[in-house]
This record gives C-alpha cells, structure tokens and sequence, in this order.
C-alpha cells in the first residue's frame, strides 16, 4: 500500500514538473515571439488607428488595405521572385561544391590537401565586406552589373558549408566506401547514392542557414542593381520606409509579408537545423 501510495505521489510530481516545464517554455516562447505577433496584429489596422495615441493591440475596424497598399506602390511580388532566384540558386550551388570538395577532402590522397583546407578556414575568418569593393570591380569589368548573375555570383560557393560536410563525411566509416569500391561501385556513385543521401540532415541544416542568409541580403543586391527590376525584397521593404511621413500600417504590413517564407523555412527545417549542428561532431 505505501508503495502504491509513493509511486502516486512521484508520478503526481513528475506530472506537475512537466506542466510547470511546459508552461514556462510556452510563455518564453511567446515572449521571444511577442514582436512578431504585435508586428502581425498592427499590420491589419488602419494608419490613423496605428500613428495615434493611445495603441490598441486588436482593433475593432481590421483591414488589409495596408497590404494592398504594399503591392500597389511597390513590385514586391517580383521582389519575392527575385530573392527566391537567389536563394535557390545560391543553395543548390554551394551545397553541390560543398559536397564535391568535402568528398575530395575526406576519400581523395593529393598534394597540398592541408593546405588548401586551410585556406577554406583562413576564408572563413575574412568577413564579406572586406572583399565586397573587390567584387563589385570585378562584377563592373566583367559587364555584370544589374543581371541575375551578378546577384548569385558571389553566393555560389560557401567555405562553411564545405568544412561542415567534410566534418559530416569524416564520421561516414570507411569500410562503407571500401564496400561500395568492392561491390564496382565508383566514386561518383558512392557519392550521389549513398554519400549524400545520408547527408541529408547536415544539408537540409546547411540550406536552411544559407537560405535565410541570402533572403536577408541587402548591401550586395543594393550596390550590383540598378533597376527596380531587379531589387530584392529587402531593398523593396526599405523603399516602403523613405519619406518624410511614414504610413506604419504600409511598413508593418511589408514586414510581415517579408518574414512569411524564413519563418515557414525555419518551422519546417528546425528538426533538420538542430540534427545539422551536431552532425559531425563525433570526429573532429
């Protein structure tokens, strides 16, 4: 009986911990997210109700004039086309260069291999800005200014990603690979049919990081465009913000519109986001 009565009383407790668990982190949550929602909630009310003291979080008069207003006065919709061309482009390309120079580095013996592994990791430390008047030049002398290229260029190849799949294959045993060599399967096969599928986690972390990267780009595609065109919807949410009286309910509005895709990337992916950061850390 008093052992029934105790496994009760741990079970009760054990129950409590997780409420009080949950509960907290629901309120941490919402706290972190609490910006987001105002940013949402303010975005479906008119200006004169969002400029004016005193605010009302939920409005009794919602509307979605302001986020007519975004797309009247702006292109946004071709601003999202061009910042998802860039970040497709930039994600299936370096994942695929990662992916080549990680293989080589890990299953491939040639000269100089340290050394060119360490200027991956020397490039690592160098912030972009440095070297960005340099490829800008280089863009100009090439004719590339204001083209599709110029945007993605510089996005193709990524030195993280290539030392987070070379950290990622380390872990893949050897004897796999020498299976595969065995059973007439070449380099290239292994790679593709069985390397990189089980890479799947580290890669899907890496598009992920490198998607929302590249969505949040501004000075690059500012300095290598000139034509509304070909702005992105960084640039096209910064022109919501220019004169001298602002229509809040316009920019809360355009916020909104311009958070939708890294927030949904990030609700899908966050399993993969997590698996990612620990992959490969067995081995160094």
């Amino acid at each position: 009986m008093k052992t029934t009565v105790r496994k009760t009383k741990a079970r009760t407790r054990r129950i409590l911990r997780e409420r009080i668990s949950f509960t907290g982190k629901l309120l941490l949550g919402l706290f972190f997210c609490s910006p987001l929602i105002i940013c949402l909630l303010f975005s479906f009310q008119p200006n004169s109700e969002v400029s004016t003291a005193p605010l009302k979080l939920i409005t009794t008069d919602p509307t979605i004039e302001n986020y007519a207003e975004v797309f009247l006065h702006t292109e946004m919709g071709h601003y999202l086309l061009n910042t998802l061309f860039m970040c497709v482009v930039c994600i299936f390309f370096h994942l695929l260069f990662a992916s080549f120079c990680a293989y080589a580095f890990v299953f491939f013996d040639f000269k100089l291999k340290s050394f060119f592994f360490t200027l991956i990791q020397v490039h690592m430390m160098i912030p972009g800005e440095v070297v960005i008047i340099q490829n800008y030049v280089t863009i100009q002398n090439w004719n590339l200014v204001d083209t599709y290229l110029a945007l993605v260029i510089t996005g193709l190849v990524s030195a993280g990603s290539i030392f987070m799949m070379r950290q990622y294959y380390r872990t893949l045993p050897r004897e796999l690979k020498e299976a595969a060599t065995l059973d007439g399967c070449s380099d290239a096969g292994f790679l593709f049919r069985i390397a990189m599928p089980l890479s799947v986690p580290i890669m899907c972390s890496l598009a992920i990081d490198g998607f929302i990267h590249t969505y949040n780009a501004y000075f690059w595609p500012l300095l290598i465009t000139t034509t509304d065109k070909m702005r992105t919807v960084q640039i096209g949410m910064a022109s919501l913000m220019g004169g001298d009286s602002m229509n809040y309910g316009v920019v809360l509005a355009g916020a909104v519109l311009c958070m939708l895709l890294p927030v949904l990337a990030f609700v899908i992916g966050q399993d993969y986001l997590i698996k990612g950061m620990t992959a490969g850390a067995v081995k160094s």
